[in-house]
C-alpha cells in the first residue's frame, strides 16, 4: 500500500494528444494546496462520507476537473481495481453521542443530571429521556428545600417504581400528597430522616396515603412519633416497617398481602400503647404474614400468648426484641404454635438455660439464625448446647450474654443505651465462663460485650465473622481459632494482647491438600511422567509433601482501649 501512494506517471492510450504542463514560478512557491472539503464527484462533504458516484473514466462524462487531491484519491482506486469498496460507514456522530453521553449521564446522581441538562441542547434532551425512563430514584431532601422543589423532580419521572427519601427537613402530609401525585405507579416507597428532622405525619395521613396507592407494595418510614393510631388497609401491600412508634391509641391492619412486618417503640416509659389488641389485629387483617419483628420494652408473656392464638402458619421469622418479660413459658407457647421458624430472635428476653433446651428440641432441622444478646439469665452452658443441637445454625448472635456484673467498661458500639447495662445487671452471672463450640455450618457468631468470658475455643471450619466487641477478661493463653475461612474480627475494648494473639492465630492460617503428584522427567527434561511409588527410592512423608497453600489475610479490627 505505500508504493501506491506515491505519485504514480500517467500514460496516455494510443491516439491520445499529451498537453505538456509547466507550472509557473508562482505556483512552486505556494507549493501543494489542501484539497476541498467537498467531495470531486458528488459535491457532498467529505467528512463520514462514502461516495457511491462512479468516476467519468474513459470517455469521461464528468464535467469537473478533479483537484490535486481528488487526482491523487481517483489514482489510487484505478491502481487496485480488483479490491472491493470499504463498506458504507455509519454516521458517526450519532455512535459518538452514544458512546460518550448516555452511558456517563445515566451515572450521574439526580444533582448531576440537572447540571447536565444546562450545557447544551443535546445534552438536555438526552437528560430529558433519562428522566422518563427512571424507575428508580433516591433523593437528599436538605434542609433549606422546599416542596415544590421536590415535586419538580419528582414530576420529571413518570414512570418511577422505586422512590426514597432522605429527609434532612421535616416532613409533613404535602410532601405525601406531592409523593401520591407525581408518582401514580410507585411500588416501593422509603423515608428516613435525620436527628434534626421531624415527622409529623399523623396516622390518619398515613392511613390515607396507603389505601390512594392501589400499587404500593412496601413502605418502610421512620419517625413515626406523631402517627397517634392508624388504620392501615391496602390489598397490595406486602412489606410495612415503622420506626419509633410511641402510644398508639389503635393499631387496626386489613393488608390481606401483607408478609413482612417491623414495629420499633420507642424506649419510653410512659408508652402505653395495647401490645396485646396490635397482636390481635395482626391476626386478623394479616393471615400471609411471615416474618414478624417488634422491639417495644413492654413485649410480655401475654402478647406473646396473642401472637400463638393468630395461627399464622406460614410465620418463618419471629423477632421480639427487648421483652424483659418474655419468660420460658413464652418459649413454650412459640415452639408449640410455630414448628417451622427460620429465625428467632429473643434478645433482651428473661429466658433461660432451659428455653434454650426447648427451642433446640422442636426447631432442629428449620433453625439457622438464633440470636438471644442481653440475656442475662442464659450460661455458656446454654450456648454451647444450641450450637450441639442446631445443626444447620449459621448465625448466632450472644452478645452480653457471659456478663460480669462487677465490670465498669462502658457498652459496646453495638448498644449503648441505659437498657443494656440494666439488663446485664439485673441477674448476676457465672463470672469467668469458658466456651466451647464445635460446629460444621456456623458463619458468624457474635460474643460481643461477654466480659465473663475467660477460655474461648472454635472449630468452626464455616466461620467467616467473628465478633469479640469488649470480652475484657479473654485471656490470650486460653484462645483457640480453628476457622480456616475466617475473614473478619472485631476486637474493640480488648486488651493489646489478646488482639496480638488474634492476628497471630488467623494469620498464620494455612490449608494443606492432597498429596503432590509424584512425578519425574526424562533425561533430557522433556516429558513429565508418573512414577508409581514402589519405583521411586525416595520415601514420601505424608505431613511433609504436601502442598501449602497461603489463605488471605483475616481482616482484624481493633480499637484497644486496655493496655
Amino acid at each position: 500500500m505505500h508504493q501506491y501512494r506515491s505519485r504514480q506517471p500517467h500514460f496516455p492510450a494510443a491516439g491520445e494528444s499529451v498537453a505538456a504542463y509547466t507550472p509557473s514560478l508562482s505556483e512552486q512557491k505556494r507549493g501543494k494546496k489542501r484539497g476541498s472539503y467537498s467531495c470531486g464527484r458528488c459535491g457532498l462533504p467529505k467528512k463520514g462520507h462514502s461516495c457511491h458516484v462512479s468516476s467519468g473514466g474513459g470517455g469521461g462524462g464528468g464535467d469537473t476537473t478533479p483537484t490535486e487531491s481528488t487526482g491523487d484519491v481517483s489514482a489510487e482506486y484505478s491502481l487496485s481495481t480488483n479490491r472491493h469498496p470499504p463498506p458504507p460507514r455509519q454516521p458517526y456522530s450519532q455512535l459518538r453521542r452514544a458512546l460518550s453521553f448516555d452511558d456517563v449521564l445515566r451515572r450521574l446522581p439526580p444533582a448531576g443530571l440537572l447540571s447536565a441538562a444546562k450545557v447544551c441542547k443535546g445534552w438536555r434532551e438526552m437528560t430529558k429521556k433519562l428522566w422518563k425512563a427512571a424507575e428508580v430514584l433516591k433523593l437528599r431532601v436538605p434542609s433549606r428545600a422546599q416542596v415544590g422543589l421536590v415535586g419538580s423532580m419528582l414530576h420529571k419521572c413518570p414512570g418511577l417504581v422505586n422512590l426514597s427519601l432522605r429527609m434532612e427537613s421535616d416532613l409533613d402530609a404535602t410532601m405525601l400528597a406531592c409523593v401520591a401525585f407525581s408518582c401514580p405507579n410507585l411500588e416501593y416507597m422509603e423515608i428516613s430522616t435525620s436527628d434534626a428532622a421531624v415527622n409529623r405525619i399523623t396516622g390518619d395521613e398515613l392511613g390515607r396515603f396507603i389505601a390512594d396507592r392501589r400499587m404500593l407494595k412496601s413502605l418502610k418510614v421512620e419517625g413515626c412519633s406523631n402517627l397517634g393510631g392508624f388504620v392501615l388497609s391496602s390489598p397490595c401491600l406486602t412489606t410495612l416497617w415503622l420506626s419509633d412508634l410511641c402510644s398508639l391509641s389503635k393499631m387496626v391492619f386489613n393488608c390481606p398481602s401483607l408478609k413482612e412486618i417491623s414495629l420499633e417503640f420507642s424506649r419510653q416509659e410512659n408508652d402505653n400503647t395495647d401490645l396485646i389488641s396490635m397482636a390481635e389485629s395482626l391476626g386478623r387483617g394479616c393471615p400471609r404474614l411471615q416474618n414478624i419483628h417488634i422491639a417495644s420494652i413492654r413485649l410480655s408473656h401475654p402478647v406473646v400468648l396473642a401472637l400463638t392464638a393468630a395461627h399464622l402458619r406460614g410465620l418463618r421469622m419471629l423477632s421480639l426484641v427487648l421483652g424483659s418479660e418474655i419468660t420460658d413459658a413464652s418459649v413454650a407457647a412459640i415452639a408449640e404454635s410455630y414448628p417451622n421458624l427460620e429465625l428467632l430472635d429473643l434478645s433482651g428476653s428473661g429466658i433461660s438455660d432451659n428455653g434454650i433446651g426447648m427451642i433446640c428440641n422442636v426447631f432442629p432441622d428449620t433453625l439457622t439464625r438464633f440470636l438471644v444478646a442481653l440475656c442475662p439469665n442464659i450460661t455458656s452452658s446454654g450456648i454451647q448446647f444450641a450450637t450441639a443441637q442446631l445443626p444447620f445454625l449459621e448465625l448466632m448472635d450472644c452478645g452480653m450474654v457471659i456478663c460480669d456484673p462487677n465490670s465498669s467498661d462502658p457498652t459496646t458500639d453495638e448498644n449503648s443505651d441505659c437498657e443494656v447495662q440494666k439488663t446485664c445487671n439485673a441477674t448476676v452471672s457465672h463470672i469467668y465462663q469458658n466456651l466451647i463450640i464445635k460446629h460444621s455450618r456456623l458463619k458468624k457468631l457474635s460474643l460481643w460485650g461477654c466480659s465473663g468470658l475467660n477460655a474461648l475455643y472454635l472449630n468452626c471450619p464455616e466461620l467467616i465473622d467473628l465478633n469479640l466487641n469488649s470480652c475484657t477478661n479473654l485471656q490470650p493463653e486460653k484462645l483457640s481459632l480453628q476457622c480456616p475461612k475466617l475473614e473478619c474480627v472485631h476486637a474493640t475494648g480488648c486488651k493489646t494482647l489478646l488482639v496480638g494473639t488474634v492476628q497471630t492465630q488467623v494469620n498464620n492460617r494455612t490449608e494443606t491438600f492432597g498429596n503432590v503428584i509424584l512425578s519425574k522427567r526424562f533425561g533430557d527434561g522433556s516429558k513429565r511422567i508418573r512414577v508409581p511409588l514402589f519405583l521411586n527410592a525416595q520415601s514420601y512423608d505424608d505431613d511433609s509433601k504436601r502442598r501449602r497453600v497461603e489463605r488471605r489475610k483475616c481482616n482484624v479490627i481493633a480499637m484497644s482501649r486496655l493496655q
